[in-house]
């Protein structure tokens, strides 16, 4: 009955992380890729490496977004989050 719980828990668990069915995210003002790729490379940055960036959209909320860089060097921007400046 265990095993059995255990192994539902775990499928439940793993069919959130699909990401063929989430859009992928675009760009809003302030992103690093909006308008287009930066005309600078990181060349010495390892390929898969994470670059962070950080800012205030039009709402004045806090923006963190996440991107990988990629093989060809471009970077793709896998995380979001939008919050307050300062949280509760």
């Amino acid at each position: 009955m265990k095993v059995l719980l255990s192994a539902l828990f775990a499928v439940a668990l793993l069919a959130g992380c699909s990401s063929a069915d989430s859009p992928a995210l675009e760009p809003i003002p302030g992103s690093i890729t909006y308008g287009g790729q930066p005309r600078t490379k990181l060349t010495k940055s390892p390929i898969g490496s994470a670059v962070y960036n950080q800012f205030y959209n039009e709402s004045g909320q806090r923006v963190e977004e996440t991107y990988i860089l990629q093989p060809d060097r471009s970077l793709k921007l896998v995380r979001r989050e939008v919050g307050p400046d300062f949280p509760d």
